[in-house]
């Protein structure tokens, strides 16, 4: 745009970005605002990504899709599209009970949303799992399991990582659960485009994936979320709750509080994981949980973070005696 006195690379060499003139076998590789030498490795998601000549060149294996529920009506599908929805009432999940083939689903997770304090935002507070004809029902820390006369037999395993119980069935689906308001769903990518239910559709694209339980594309999160609750007794959500409106007092203590997500803490993971919307996600539940559960929805909420920064391989020890 404008002619400035300064120099470029001889023929033949390439400007490495750093200000040094390099061959081409030579030219790093750049990922999230970071460079990386030839032959260095990064991992992302479940591939390893190697820097070749200015370019990354990555393994293609099929990855696990996550989705993530947690605090108080935070939702993060397998595709990644984030969305805010209370309701109080049982909702699906995620289930392979989709579109005409209504027989042949062999799992469904159901979310059992209750209010948690007085502003009528609500949290997860159990969480149903059916496998073939296995029920399982997780909450109060324990599950429990309840034999059904129909379905298939699918089996389970479960063990105990660090705060979380983690159910892993034969089918190619896992649970991950913090005993509290926060649950991970993992499931193999056989399962890509053929899921439904509160989590998406896990087909790799996020702008479709508020689709209600009859097939319809939706904008709205809480005409989706209300199309998927399990029993027409339960009043549909009409409106967004703002907690932080709602208890006006609260707000600056939440928003000094969750400023963690925004400070030095976390900065390596902040170019690989966008921290302000776990920060808004984690403003909303300290000033909605007014009822006992201040410190355990401002936990979560930054525990929340804190996972998706591991999974960007950003690890964060956060936690110290004053916090959480």
């Amino acid at each position: 745009a404008e002619c400035v006195s300064g120099c470029v690379c001889p023929e033949g060499l390439f400007d490495d970005g750093r200000g040094g003139c390099v061959e081409e076998k030579d030219c790093p590789c750049s990922h999230n605002n970071e460079w990386y030498s030839p032959g260095q490795k990064i991992t992302v998601d479940c591939n390893t990504c190697t820097c070749q000549k200015g370019f990354w060149s990555c393994t293609e294996e099929l990855c696990y899709g996550t989705c993530t529920i947690y605090g108080s009506g935070h939702y993060i599908t397998f595709d990644g599209k984030f969305y805010d929805f209370d309701g109080d009432c049982e909702y699906v999940a995620t289930q392979d009970f989709c579109g005409d083939k209504n027989s042949s689903g062999s799992f469904s997770i159901i979310t059992e949303n209750v209010p948690c304090g007085t502003t009528g935002v609500t949290c997860s507070k159990a969480i149903k799992m059916f496998l073939g004809k296995t029920e399982l029902k997780l909450e109060n820390k324990d599950y429990k399991e309840i034999q059904r006369d129909i379905g298939d037999d699918v089996q389970y395993w479960n063990r105990t990582v660090g705060l979380y119980l983690v159910i892993e069935a034969s089918n190619g689906v896992m649970l991950i659960w913090d005993k509290k308001t926060t649950v991970f769903i993992k499931l193999t990518p056989d399962y890509k485009g053929k899921v439904c239910g509160l989590c998406g559709n896990f087909d790799d694209k996020s702008n479709n994936d508020f689709t209600t339980r009859n097939g319809l594309q939706e904008t709205n999160a809480l005409k989706f979320g209300n199309s998927w609750k399990q029993s027409s007794m339960c009043p549909d959500v009409t409106e967004e709750i703002k907690p932080c409106d709602v208890k006006p007092h609260r707000k600056s203590w939440a928003e000094k509080e969750c400023n963690i997500i925004l400070s030095e803490v976390f900065k390596i993971c902040h170019s690989k994981v966008d921290p302000v919307p776990f920060f808004d996600a984690c403003v909303h539940d300290a000033c909605s949980c007014d009822s006992g559960g201040d410190c355990e929805c401002f936990c979560s909420a930054v525990a929340a973070y804190a996972q998706e920064c591991t999974k960007a391989q950003a690890c964060v020890f956060w936690r110290t005696p004053d916090i959480c």
